[in-house]
């Protein structure tokens, strides 16, 4: 790994963004500040360095505790960062999640062929 590492590459790497211009685009906009001040797509990132990130779905607050250049299964990238996304954001979050985007959860919603079947042998 080397030492200098562009924050647009490393939350990239790390699946916070799908992509490195979503990633580019969001730090332009201020959407990730590093201790509350703005921050440029090449700025290096360094261990130690906090993150407070918005994204669509979510907020978060992460502290880097690896670097990363490459994009990795998720499982491996959460290795790279600390999540300390306070727990009542991470709350609400999930509250409004199925509430305001008008999205079913998986395996909700209009019953398949079998459970109408189900349902009618039921109901007699």
């Amino acid at each position: 790994m080397s030492e200098k590492l562009r924050l647009d590459k490393y939350l990239w790497a790390i699946r916070i963004f799908k992509t490195r211009t979503q990633a580019a685009n969001a730090i332009t906009n201020g959407k990730v500040k590093l201790n509350g001040e703005d921050v440029k797509p090449s700025k290096h990132v360094g261990v130690g360095d906090r993150y407070d990130i918005k994204t669509e779905e979510k907020k978060w607050v992460i502290e880097v505790t690896g670097l990363l250049e490459k994009r990795v299964q998720y499982s491996e990238a959460i290795n790279y960062y600390l999540d300390l996304t306070p727990v009542e954001e991470i709350n609400k979050q999930k509250s409004s999640f199925v509430e305001y985007t008008g999205k079913r959860q998986s395996k909700q919603g209009r019953p398949t062929k079998r459970n109408r079947r189900e349902l009618d042998e039921l109901l007699g």
